[in-house]
């Protein structure tokens, strides 16, 4: 039995649709739960875990201007250390929080674990080590998970010696850190070159030692003078810190000349400090100043304030009860959904399908009238249009096919039955086998010879084989020659022909041809007008080109007959009157030629007035 495009169109949405919902639960289960047990197991408690956390968010607002592409580190802390992360405005907007999904999550914790704000961390403390930093982080988690909250602070970002270093300046400050434990080296110490911030860090075996054991020191700012193994610029602050730098101390001295206060400014490491002119007289409004300076300093480099929330991180699993249940509600939806879809898209594919197929079958048993109904404006509607177009045509050309079988038969028939008459007459004695006889044989033939050739003309130009013999020919003597040709009949006729042509009018053309298509012209113009009338051939140049004319005053042709005059076998004149009536071939013979030069021809006329032919041909 076979299957229909839409069932097995179905069939195999519905597979892939399945197949992606398992293969997706399967994939996030065994990714993210195994993942997140070996990182829950790897760490020593919650403390340090929380630590890690704020230490991370801490350093992401000291080196991004806004918390824009928070998002993914937030995840990251999440799926790694197997804590709910969330981070909000002030005014408890969300910036980003692990726990939603499709924009909504469960509730916050009713009180965050601690502020990260960069602009205003550290109160003055001036960055001397590692140590420090990992300290206030822990001291920080501490008072979170005892539920002491407020602004946790890290160290101020200026003050780290790698803040806002390039890339350049952190290969320059790699250099310089190598070049330091060379020459530690070489004078017997052992060194060891860590990463601090971001930032290479020199640690150099101490002189001092605790139960025997020496102890290592940070190689400090400052040191450089009396510590040759110490290069200039180790402990250089970056360029960007210079100028948060600059602009703090500014704002600060011009506070503080408002304020009245006294100050000092020193420098360390690189970067200058504003300080009290007595180190025991810290004012409330120098406090105020120098805050106020290096957070409005900060502002344009580091995030904005934000609250942070740490929580257990929910995980779903697949092959749990609750699992197995969702996943199977998640797939049945999908399914659902897709199968509607797939039923609603299907039947409109397939509908104008199985038109076609009906229709064609309809027309390879030989009804031609077979046509399928088309709406929209798709592929298969363009599919139906081609259809529609390929049927009528071919409708027509067995239409045309058949009437010219049936007017070929009869322009045959009748000149054969009249040499047949004749000659059995002639063979039964009946009539005598003279002079006149065969002249009206003669005739007979002539006029089968003439259709004949007009036949394999026809044929020739329907197969695109009409040679053409063009070379530059005068058309006034041309049509002078028409002229000269027809007069006879013309005279016959009681017509009066003539021409109407400049005294040259050079073209390319197959004069014979030419002279074809005009004398058939020429010779359908005399037979329909009447005994005194007139006929005139012009000749006439236009922009590029020239018109070749065929005038007549005769009876005129009606409308109705102008569409089909240059088909096949079409008469005006229905009768087949040999006397006024040619083999219906020469107008169609004539359109052939005309176009075989790259023109082509047109008829105005009105019947009782006379018509005008025109063949344009190119003048090139």
């Amino acid at each position: 039995m076979r299957r229909s495009v839409l069932v097995r169109f179905l069939g195999l949405s519905l597979a892939v649709a399945l197949g992606a919902v398992i293969a997706t639960a399967v994939l996030a289960t065994y990714s993210t739960s195994e993942k997140l047990q070996g990182e829950i197991d790897a760490n020593t408690g919650q403390l340090q875990v929380d630590g890690e956390i704020f230490g991370t968010l801490s350093d992401y607002a000291a080196n991004h201007p806004t918390w824009a592409g928070v998002d993914r580190e937030v995840h990251r802390l999440a799926d790694q250390l197997g804590r709910r992360v969330a981070l909000t405005e002030p005014d408890g907007t969300v910036i980003a929080d692990s726990a939603r999904m499709l924009g909504a999550g469960p509730p916050l914790p009713s009180v965050p674990a601690a502020t990260i704000d960069a602009r205003n961390q550290g109160g003055g403390f001036a960055y001397t080590g590692a140590v420090s930093a990992v300290a206030f982080r822990k001291a920080a988690v501490v008072m979170a998970g005892q539920g002491i909250t407020g602004k946790l602070s890290a160290p101020l970002p200026p003050m780290y010696s790698g803040w806002g270093m390039t890339d350049e300046e952190a290969r320059a400050r790699d250099r310089l850190a190598d070049k330091a434990a060379a020459c530690y080296e070489a004078e017997g110490k052992s060194t060891v070159v860590s990463k601090v911030q971001g930032t290479p860090q020199v640690m150099v075996e101490s002189d001092r030692s605790v139960d025997g054991v020496s102890m290592m020191q940070f190689a400090k700012p400052g040191q450089e003078a009396k510590d040759k193994c110490v290069p200039s610029g180790l402990n250089a602050p970056s360029a960007k810190a210079k100028v948060v730098n600059d602009d703090e101390v500014r704002r600060a001295t011009e506070c503080l000349d408002k304020a009245g206060e006294t100050y000092k400014v020193a420098a360390e490491g690189g970067l200058r400090m504003v300080l009290p002119s007595d180190k025991t007289a810290m004012t409330g409004s120098f406090a105020t100043c120098t805050t106020e300076a290096r957070s409005q300093a900060l502002t344009p480099y580091v995030a904005p304030e934000a609250k942070l929330y740490l929580g257990a991180k929910s995980t779903f699993n697949v092959f749990s009860g609750e699992g197995m249940l969702r996943t199977a509600a998640t797939a049945l939806g999908v399914l659902l959904i897709a199968a509607l879809v797939m039923i609603f898209a299907g039947r409109r594919l397939v509908r104008p399908i199985v038109a076609l197929t009906g229709a064609a079958q309809r027309m390879r048993n030989g009804d031609h009238a077979a046509r399928v109904p088309v709406t929209g404006k798709d592929e298969v509607a363009r599919l139906g249009h081609a259809f529609n177009a390929m049927a009528e045509s071919i409708q027509q050309h067995d239409h045309q096919r058949k009437a010219m079988v049936s007017d070929v038969a009869h322009e045959l028939r009748t000149p054969l039955a009249n040499i047949k008459g004749y000659l059995v007459a002639s063979e039964d004695g009946v009539v005598p086998l003279d002079r006149e006889l065969v002249t009206s044989l003669l005739e007979e033939t002539g006029l089968l010879e003439h259709l004949v050739a007009d036949l394999q003309d026809l044929a020739l130009a329907d197969a695109g084989m009409l040679r053409l013999h063009q070379a530059p020919r005068d058309l006034s003597e041309l049509a002078q020659q028409v002229v000269s040709a027809h007069r006879p009949a013309a005279e016959t006729a009681g017509v009066s022909l003539t021409a109407d042509v400049p005294e040259s009018a050079p073209a390319s053309i197959d004069s014979a041809r030419i002279r074809q298509a005009l004398g058939n012209l020429v010779s359908n113009a005399i037979r329909f007008t009447s005994s005194g009338g007139q006929v005139v051939l012009g000749v006439r140049r236009v922009a590029d080109g020239y018109d070749l004319t065929v005038t007549d005053n005769g009876s005129g042709i009606a409308d109705e007959h102008l569409p089909h005059l240059f088909d096949r076998f079409y008469r005006a004149e229905q009768s087949r009157n040999r006397t006024t009536g040619g083999s219906g071939l020469g107008l169609a013979i004539t359109k052939h030629l005309a176009e075989a030069h790259g023109g082509r021809i047109t008829v105005t006329s009105r019947p009782g007035d006379g018509s005008v032919f025109t063949i344009w041909v190119p003048a090139g």
